[in-house]
């Protein structure tokens, strides 16, 4: 059966015109779920993975409300994380393209408070941030939210999870009671329905399954005695599928970093993203994985929330998730859009109640299947295909992509087809090139002009 198009709910002209211009045709379920309600102004509870299209469910019911002649603050949009809030940023100003003078602001951690507070001062119709920043903004009495008629917790159980309940708490204090409240989560833990119940009128519970067929995963699941075997397990099946793409999730940001250490003492690309990293280091870590620079993330659940990377070829569980739905959500990250993913997890025998709950999860016997031989750990390994140019200048400076793709192409020796994703930053930029072109890159960029200025440049290393 088809799915209903955006012109069967009530959205603004000039909304509908957007959409058909960004090729927008069919909902996904979650939107054709919720938006409905949303549109009339309900409060909703919805349930569904990364990747199900839920930001633009909630984002056209909120430009659908949005009085843009009223310059006030109307709408909040909470996010556990800054790379969340930037992507959710993004994707709102693409859809508000066709509203005029529209200012929607970011305020999140990592960055200087100085400038945000100069930005509050000249006003903004929407905000979107994580709860630590905008509970320092309410303290310093920088921003008001007593105009907001519309709230929205997006991954609201991973904000609960990163400890942001007293910061929510103290933010919903400061809006108006008569406001429309959505509440988007990937899971429905304890937390989420006691949250709903003290926040939230009367909602309209939605959920959709994963956002994708789960059958393009392949699951494959391998015992191991002890951390030693763990590790070991690792790397041959990395050497064995040579996969291009991979995320390594661990239970805990020391695991991470230790995991991260060996795969590149053994010759592995890897970074680890945990917690403990400073936003800078994020950054770069989450822009060298996402234009394939590094091969291998050694990730939290809670530090990958919101990665957007696509093809995405394997997931290992290094470690088993705590519980069902948060393993269903780490191997739903492979095997999207039409492509087949892998997913391998381990455990031991420490880790029977996680396999009982699995086995009737996936509704299959799960038993431990052999290991690659080890003659396997004789193969090369498969270097990054791409490396990335930091450039010490971005929006701030008007550095522009073309600007970067133009100095990088002047002559023949660097090709477009050997430049990958640009991304710009407010001081400092990224540009991803071919592995074998990086050096006549790096002279491009460093000893050239953008803008007519130089600017200095340094390969990441990978």
């Amino acid at each position: 059966m088809s799915q209903p198009t955006f012109k069967t709910v009530n959205l603004k002209p000039e909304l509908l015109k957007n959409l058909e211009s960004l090729k927008y045709d069919s909902m996904t379920d979650i939107q054709a779920q919720s938006l409905p309600a949303i549109i009339e102004g309900r409060d909703v509870i919805a349930q569904g993975k990364t990747g199900s299209g839920k930001t633009a469910a909630f984002g056209l019911g909120l430009l659908n409300k949005l009085n843009v002649k009223r310059f006030r603050i109307q709408t909040l949009v909470l996010c556990p994380t800054r790379e969340l809030a930037d992507q959710v940023a993004t994707e709102l100003r693409k859809l508000a393209r066709t509203i005029h003078n529209i200012k929607i602001l970011t305020l999140c951690g990592g960055v200087p408070i100085g400038k945000q507070i100069d930005s509050l001062y000249h006003g903004a119709h929407i905000i979107v941030g994580t709860p630590g920043r905008i509970e320092d903004h309410l303290s310093r009495q920088t921003l008001d939210l007593s105009n907001v008629d519309t709230f929205i917790l997006d991954e609201a159980d991973r904000m609960l999870e990163m400890g942001f309940q007293s910061a929510i708490d103290a933010i919903v204090n400061e809006m108006p009671t008569d406001r429309q409240t959505l509440l988007f989560s990937a899971t429905f833990p304890d937390k989420i329905e006691a949250i709903s119940k003290r926040i939230m009128q009367k909602p309209v519970m939605v959920k959709v399954e994963s956002g994708h067929d789960q059958s393009s995963i392949s699951q494959h699941f391998y015992q191991v005695e002890n951390n030693e075997d763990r590790y070991q397990a690792l790397r041959l099946l990395l050497l064995q599928h040579q996969p291009e793409s991979s995320v390594v999730f661990c239970n805990t940001k020391a695991e991470t970093q230790a995991v991260c250490d060996q795969l590149n003492r053994d010759g592995f690309s890897a970074l680890a993203l945990n917690g403990d990293l400073e936003q800078r280091e994020r950054d770069q870590t989450l822009v060298q994985f996402a234009n394939k620079s590094i091969s291998i993330l050694v990730a939290t659940d809670v530090a990958a929330r919101g990665l957007d990377v696509d093809n995405l070829d394997a997931v290992f569980n290094y470690q088993l998730a705590h519980d069902t739905e948060v393993h269903v959500h780490r191997v739903g990250r492979t095997g999207r859009a039409g492509n087949k993913g892998l997913a391998c997890s381990f455990f031991s025998e420490k880790d029977n109640y996680k396999i009982l709950l699995l086995t009737e999860l996936l509704d299959r016997e799960i038993r431990g299947k052999a290991l690659p031989r080890p003659s396997v750990l004789e193969r090369a390994i498969e270097p990054a295909k791409m490396a990335t140019i930091q450039i010490d200048g971005g929006k701030k400076q008007k550095v522009r992509a073309g600007d970067i793709l133009g100095a990088l192409t002047r002559d023949k020796d660097v090709q477009g087809q050997d430049i990958g994703k640009i991304q710009l930053f407010d001081n400092w930029a990224y540009v991803a090139v071919s592995r074998d072109k990086r050096k006549q890159a790096l002279s491009k960029i460093a000893n050239g002009k953008l803008k007519g200025r130089t600017f200095r440049a340094r390969l990441l290393r990978n």
